[in-house]
C-alpha cells in the first residue's frame, strides 16, 4: 500500500476519485479537523477530480442539521465547520461531486446541510463503475450482524418516525441522549468478542453477489480481502490521530482513490481505471 503525506501523488492527472470514511470529527479533536482541511487543500489541487465520497461517519455525533442551520450568521463564522463548508464549496464548484453517506455515528445528517456545499446524500449501497466493474458502497455496519444487539439498535435508530421523534426534541435533549447513547454503547463493545464487531463472512458474500467488488469502512480496520477467486473487500481506514503527546501530532488514515489514464475523460469507461488503497498522513503544524 503507497503512502502519501499529501495526495499531491506523482500521477495527480490521473486521481478521479477519492473516498474517504470515519473521520469521526468534532472540536474535540481539532487535528482530525485540521487534517479534513488539509485533504481538501489537497482535492482542490488535483485537477481531473470527479467524485469525492465521504462513506459514513464523518462526524463523531450528529445531532441534525438545525445544529448550525439555526445558528445566527455571527455564530456560523466563528464555528468550526465553517472553514470544512467553504472549501467543499469551491471544491463543488471546480466540478467535484461530493457524495455524501450517513453511518452509524451521523445518521441525522440530511440533505439541508448538504445543500450548503453543494453536496449529495446518498443511500446505501451505492453501486459505483471502476472501469468494467461495479464496486459496491457502504458503511459496512449492516455487515457486522453477528453483532445481534446493535442490529436492533441499527433498525430502530434508522426508523424514519425514530429519527423524527430525536430531531423534535431540544438540542439539549437530543446531546443528552446522545452522551447516554455513546456511553452504553462504549460499555456494550468493551465486553464483545472482536470477531462480533467485524463483518459476518455470509453477509459480505451475499452482499457482494450481483458486485464485482465491496468497500466499506466502520470496522476501523483497513485491508484488502479476497472473498472469492475473483472478488475482493477493500476496507477504508478510521482517521487516527497519532503521536498525540507530541508538539505536531500527526493524522494518518487509509482512503481510496479511483485513478485513470491521464489521457482519458471517462473514468467509468476506460479499461486503465484502477481502484486502491492509499495511507494518507498529515502532519498538523
Amino acid at each position: 500500500m503507497q503512502s502519501f503525506n499529501h495526495l499531491i501523488t506523482t500521477r495527480p492527472h490521473q486521481v478521479r476519485q477519492v473516498l474517504i470514511s470515519d473521520l469521526h470529527l468534532s472540536p474535540q479533536e481539532p487535528a482530525l479537523v485540521q487534517a479534513f482541511l488539509a485533504l481538501l487543500d489537497d482535492c482542490l489541487a488535483l485537477p481531473t477530480l470527479k467524485r469525492l465520497f465521504i462513506l459514513g461517519d464523518w462526524f463523531e455525533v450528529w445531532l441534525g442539521d438545525d445544529t448550525y442551520l439555526s445558528l445566527s450568521e455571527d455564530e456560523q463564522v466563528a464555528h468550526w465547520l465553517t472553514p470544512l463548508i467553504i472549501k467543499l464549496k469551491q471544491l463543488r464548484i471546480n466540478g467535484c461531486e461530493i457524495l455524501v453517506m450517513h453511518g452509524n455515528r451521523d445518521f441525522l445528517l440530511g440533505q439541508p446541510f448538504c445543500n450548503l456545499f453543494g453536496g449529495e446524500l446518498i443511500n446505501e449501497p451505492y453501486t459505483l463503475p471502476v472501469g468494467q466493474q461495479n464496486y459496491r458502497l457502504e458503511h459496512g455496519d449492516a455487515l457486522c450482524t453477528d453483532d445481534k444487539k446493535y442490529q436492533f439498535f441499527r433498525r430502530i435508530m434508522r426508523n424514519r418516525l425514530t429519527q423524527w421523534y430525536l430531531l423534535n426534541k431540544s438540542l439539549e435533549k437530543r446531546l443528552a441522549i446522545a452522551d447516554n447513547m455513546r456511553q452504553r454503547s462504549q460499555q456494550n463493545n468493551a465486553n464483545k468478542a472482536a470477531y462480533i464487531m467485524d463483518v459476518n463472512d455470509d453477509a459480505v458474500n451475499k452482499a457482494i453477489t450481483t458486485s464485482d467488488a465491496l468497500l466499506h469502512g466502520h470496522t476501523h480496520r483497513p485491508d484488502i480481502h479476497q472473498t472469492t477467486t475473483d472478488k475482493k473487500r477493500y476496507v477504508l481506514g478510521d482517521w487516527r490521530l497519532l503521536d498525540e503527546d507530541s508538539r505536531q501530532p500527526k493524522v494518518n488514515a487509509v482512503i481510496g482513490a479511483v485513478t485513470d489514464d491521464e489521457h482519458s475523460n471517462d473514468s467509468s469507461s476506460s479499461h486503465n481505471t484502477e481502484f486502491g488503497l492509499f495511507k494518507f498522513e498529515c502532519l498538523i503544524r
